[in-house]
């Protein structure tokens, strides 16, 4: 048998689990999505990037903290063999754009709004609306520090949302204030929980010293009143974080968007600062997070670069488009303007020179397959 041949009882060679192919009909559905996305960016003035799909692991280590979830669990790292550098698929966007930003010095003449589209990595137990393969629309806006462009990019999601047609929808903020207000307010929540050390689940025993902010986005029921009760970070924020915070709800308020201060929001990466926000649904079971992010002003320095403020989000799409369906918002079904029946073979060179008229005047023509009648299966 030669190597061309194929082997019959060789088996059939299938997608990795949590990497889905996306296919017609369901493809129509993201370009309608990313169309969408791309329109409401272009009114807002976002101009799109790409950035790779492998960047050097230390970048997430550093950017979003050796004690994440991201970095722990998730991420699909390996060494390359050909150098030995540590190489990890991008498992989210922000600090691959903060990296290129300080590698090409785009910040060099004034602040940038930029936005991507793209596939990200983590190596998690697939589920609905979490899958290790996932797209994500982000927006990151770089070199702004004032609160307004914290509302901007909020009620950017506002306005995607009713592009969509989605109404159900509602946002949460919270303030994580500058490093020395969670300083000690670190120290207070640790007291806290160390005090009712016994009500800790074993997650939360294991991050009670290395990470005890996340103790307080906890699910278990049984510890919701031990968070509950713990200290709120806004009670140690300084002057100038809640200065920043009451002129984003000021805002907030003069645009007609509800909202929430959620005091357990907190995120899952440990460059966020200031401002952090979710839009969230009750449509989505468990999964109930449609898009997050916020501030990162000390992200530039941690990889490497020069001091600079930025803020910005991350949309599942895989999740935006599920909360579409359950909410019965269908996209634009993708037709053709004209379907060309050729009648018989002779016609058919006159038939292909018309429909080509047409689509280079922007019309779309399906051509029906030659050989086939009409309606044949």
């Amino acid at each position: 048998m030669s190597d061309d041949t194929p082997n019959p009882k060789a088996t059939p060679l299938v997608a990795v689990k949590g990497m889905n192919d996306i296919l017609p009909p369901d493809s129509a559905r993201w370009d309608w999505f990313e169309d969408t996305v791309r329109a409401l960016m272009r009114r807002y003035g976002y101009l799109g990037m790409r950035t790779p799909i492998v960047e050097p692991t230390p970048l997430f280590v550093r950017g979003l903290g050796e004690v994440t979830d991201i970095v722990e669990k998730e991420m699909y790292s390996w060494t390359d063999s050909m150098n030995g550098d540590a190489l990890t698929l991008r498992p989210e966007g922000t600090a691959g754009v903060v990296r290129a930003a300080i590698e090409h010095s785009m910040l060099y003449d004034g602040g940038k709004r930029l936005f991507y589209i793209g596939p990200m990595f983590r190596h998690e137990r697939p589920q609905r609306g979490r899958y290790r393969q996932f797209h994500q629309v982000g927006v990151e806006a770089l070199g702004f520090s004032g609160p307004d462009v914290d509302a901007e990019v909020i009620l950017m999601c506002r306005s995607l949302w009713r592009d969509l047609g989605l109404s159900d929808v509602r946002l949460d903020i919270n303030c994580l204030g500058q490093a020395a207000e969670r300083r000690a307010h670190r120290e207070a929540l640790v007291k806290h929980l160390e005090a009712s050390r016994e009500l800790l689940d074993a997650e939360a025993q294991r991050r009670l010293h290395s990470n005890p902010l996340r103790i307080l986005d906890t699910k278990n029921p049984a510890m919701q009143g031990l968070v509950e009760a713990a200290p709120r970070l806004m009670d140690y924020l300084g002057e100038a974080s809640l200065k920043h915070f009451e002129g984003l709800c000021r805002v907030l308020d003069a645009a007609g968007q509800p909202y929430r201060v959620n005091h357990r929001l907190v995120r899952g990466m440990d460059y966020y600062a200031l401002t952090v926000f979710e839009w969230v649904t009750d449509r989505l079971g468990a999964q109930g997070t449609v898009c997050g992010g916020g501030r990162y002003d000390g992200l530039a320095e941690l990889i490497g670069g020069k001091p600079a403020p930025g803020i910005g989000w991350g949309l599942g799409i895989e999740r935006v488009l599920d909360l579409l369906q359950q909410s019965g918002v269908d996209a634009p079904a993708a037709v053709p303007d004209v379907y060309a029946i050729v009648p018989s073979v002779d016609a058919l060179p006159a038939a292909m020179r018309a429909a080509e008229a047409l689509r280079a005047a922007g019309v779309a023509v399906l051509m029906h397959a030659a050989g086939r009648r009409p309606g044949a299966a």
